[in-house]
């Protein structure tokens, strides 16, 4: 919710806040597939309950393994797009500061963005870990960072649908 009362220290507080959320989204991004890389080999599988596992996989691509079979263009891109979309994002948060479920939505965007970032660029690949699955169909395997993408989008949607239109639209 906006808050019109709020003074300008107040105003970096907030603002510092969401970027304290993203910072959380990328430590434990960064420890969790640490610790998977610590504990398994990659393509091996620990099954958790009959709708998840834990495997360990390396992605080139974007969502989806998108494009991981390029012949390499994609890893400059993907980083092209993600420093991109992370300074559109903290020019959101600062623009848009009052709105609570909208700075913590970007928060979690930019973390997740950020998260993956630091893979690709220091590995070349993204970690991924998470296996979920239903009568044999998987879904692709993902990370805490595309989980914190996920939920940001959802919550920029839930937000821009809470918001009265204006006489235009």
């Amino acid at each position: 919710m906006p808050d019109a009362g709020c003074s300008p220290e107040c105003a970096k507080r907030r603002l510092a806040w969401y970027l304290v959320a993203a910072l959380a989204i990328v430590v434990l991004d960064f420890l969790s597939k640490r610790w998977v890389e610590s504990s398994l080999a990659a393509g091996e599988v620990i099954p958790v309950t009959p709708f998840f596992n834990l495997v360990l996989t390396y992605n080139k691509g974007a969502a989806f393994s998108l494009f991981a079979q390029a012949s390499g263009w994609q890893r400059p891109f993907f980083i092209a797009i993600t420093v991109a979309a992370a300074l559109v994002i903290l020019y959101l948060l600062r623009r848009h500061w009052r709105d609570t479920l909208f700075g913590l939505a970007l928060s979690l965007i930019l973390g997740g963005a950020l998260g993956n970032l630091w893979d690709r660029v220091m590995l070349g690949h993204v970690v991924d870990f998470l296996d979920f699955h239903a009568a044999g169909w998987h879904w692709p395997a993902f990370n805490l960072a595309d989980s914190a993408i996920t939920v940001g989008a959802t919550l920029v949607v839930l937000d821009s649908l809470r918001k009265p239109r204006g006489a235009g639209g």
